[in-house]
């Protein structure tokens, strides 16, 4: 935990996930100043949008922050790259592509280096190539998954098993108790997305945030398994419509024009759920209000504690009656 911290120069190891073209400056700067690592997600946005955000970003807040390169979604991966470098970014997450061209040329300019991976296989050849941390996600994520569908609980502990450096575990994790048990699977810190989309500072839709405030545990839905492009959504007028589509048959281009940014727009920031989606972690059946950033982070630090302490006493005292 601490050793992560100390790479990344934060103060609580608590990572916010990459939010593709909804990111903005007002949340991953809250993040950052709530002792986390706040991050801006690229998705599909012109390095002039990006730059923008950064700006702002560094107006708003002096401590470190991220950047998120969907590397196989963003057709401008080589001039994001440049334009992290040029404005001196600290850390930089690579997901959804093959990251090994870009990690030595983002250390050189002294960038910590963060990898999405979702299975044993990938963490190895991510920590061969240098990464700095590996960021573990397991299907219960937001969002575009994985299509091996291996789940946290599963995954964390293999990929940690394997890793020499820093393990962050991603998916399903929303507050202090998913903070406890990733830390007993072994891994550094958390990365969170669905559970920042319902605080106070998060500039989306108030319609998106109270959708995940209602949530049950089973309204998220998981669609473009016939077209291999696996998505997590939350269960909404416009996801049963792709959902229904996709049964009767889509073929890839029809289904990425139905899961495009546009769609994401219209959903997270215009509240339009009949003609836009909204992602959602399964962790959305976990929220029941909307705190601010640092409230979160608090609550969380201290859930987690508390949960460690209890179980480490109850522990204890069993072993003492087994053994006595």
């Amino acid at each position: 935990m601490k050793h992560l911290c100390d790479l990344l120069q934060i103060d609580l190891p608590i990572i916010q996930g990459g939010m593709g073209n909804i990111s903005n400056a007002e949340l991953a700067s809250a993040v950052s100043e709530a002792g986390g690592l706040g991050t801006i997600g690229c998705g599909t946005m012109t390095p002039i949008e990006v730059e923008k955000i950064i700006l702002l970003t560094k107006k708003l807040t002096k401590r470190n922050f991220a950047i998120n390169i969907a590397i196989n979604v963003s057709p401008y991966t080589k001039e994001l790259i440049d334009l992290i470098i040029k404005h001196n970014v600290p850390v930089v997450t690579l997901s959804a592509g093959n990251p090994v061209p870009y990690i030595s040329v983002l250390q050189d300019h002294g960038v910590k280096v963060l990898v999405l991976v979702a299975s044993v296989k990938h963490a190895k050849k991510a920590q061969a190539a240098g990464a700095d941390i590996l960021v573990a996600e397991g299907f219960e994520a937001a969002g575009i998954n994985s299509n091996l569908e291996l789940t946290t609980f599963a995954l964390i502990p293999q990929i940690v098993k394997h890793a020499e450096i820093p393990v962050v575990a991603a998916g399903g994790i929303g507050d202090g108790k998913g903070l406890a048990a990733a830390f007993m699977l072994g891994a550094s810190g958390v990365q969170i997305g669905t559970r920042l989309i319902a605080t106070q500072e998060a500039p989306f839709h108030e319609m998106y945030k109270q959708s995940l405030v209602n949530a049950r545990d089973t309204e998220t839905i998981i669609v473009g398994r016939s077209v291999g492009m696996l998505r997590r959504l939350l269960n909404t007028p416009f996801s049963r419509k792709l959902d229904e589509r996709e049964k009767e048959g889509l073929t890839p281009d029809q289904y990425g024009e139905m899961t495009s940014e546009l769609q994401h727009i219209k959903g997270a920031i215009e509240g339009d759920l009949e003609n836009g989606f909204i992602n959602s972690g399964q962790v959305a059946g976990l929220i029941d209000h909307i705190p601010s950033v640092q409230e979160l982070f608090e609550r969380m630090m201290q859930d987690a504690k508390q949960q460690i302490n209890r179980t480490a006493k109850e522990l204890e005292s069993m072993i003492k009656k087994e053994y006595k």
